[in-house]
């Protein structure tokens, strides 16, 4: 699968939520049609791999009722969104940790990653229980005793430490909503090289245009990746 890799950390569906008054839950309802949304878009955009920040472990210190509410939601997406999802070409796969997920939620995952795993036009995964952090400590569990390690070695045994098939991929644009500016403990291997692009967009309102402009962005940046810039 060819084409360039984006991540993405959606954030602000509460702060939009509160801005109208509303409930913060609200915020992340209307935040489920935006994947909808840019999911539609990216492969016309040459986007191949699609990774979208849905729950980082962190999150679980939020309120019990929201927690409840995202989980919900994500269960209503994968049962909801797989069919379409397999018609349109998609495959799907969820990374990060599964054993503190309702053992309800493991299989609506599991079940559409299967229905899905023919789509060759994008991958788009999900982070859900998400921590590079804690991800690396386990991979590097894995690797102990391993003196000739390299990267690629890494990267495949990330891949399998968070549910993946393969090693873990190059982000080459990472975007983020809201208006922070920071990664907050996603995909800190995989974006050692990546183009950072933040925006003050709160993820509910962010469009297949406002996706349209990032990728023209990131088309206009001068990749070295260490090396000098060549002579014109």
């Amino acid at each position: 699968m060819t084409g360039i890799h984006v991540a993405v950390i959606m954030d602000g569906n509460g702060r939009w939520a509160t801005a109208r008054s509303r409930p913060r839950e609200w915020g992340h309802r209307r935040g489920a049609e935006a994947v909808r949304r840019i999911v539609t878009a990216a492969p016309d955009l040459g986007i191949r791999t699609l990774t979208l920040y849905a729950f980082s472990s962190d999150n679980w210190q939020r309120p019990a009722t929201e927690v409840s509410v995202l989980m919900r939601l994500f269960s209503r997406y994968l049962r909801s969104e797989a069919a379409e999802l397999k018609e349109s070409g998609v495959r799907l796969q969820v990374v990060g940790r599964r054993d503190r997920l309702a053992p309800g939620l493991v299989r609506d995952v599991e079940r559409a990653e299967r229905e899905t795993v023919g789509g060759e036009r994008l991958l788009l995964r999900l982070a859900v229980d998400y921590s590079s952090r804690d991800l690396l400590l386990r991979a590097v569990q894995a690797a102990a005793g391993a003196s000739d390690l390299e990267r690629q070695d890494m990267a495949s045994l990330l891949g399998r430490a968070m549910h993946g098939e393969g090693p873990a991929p190059d982000v080459d644009l990472l975007i983020r909503t809201g208006g922070e500016r920071r990664l907050s403990d996603f995909l800190l291997w995989e974006c050692a090289y990546a183009e950072l692009l933040f925006t003050p967009v709160m993820w509910p309102d962010y469009s297949a245009e406002h996706l349209a402009d990032a990728i023209r962005d990131f088309r206009s940046r001068d990749r070295r990746f260490g090396n000098v810039a060549a002579a014109s």
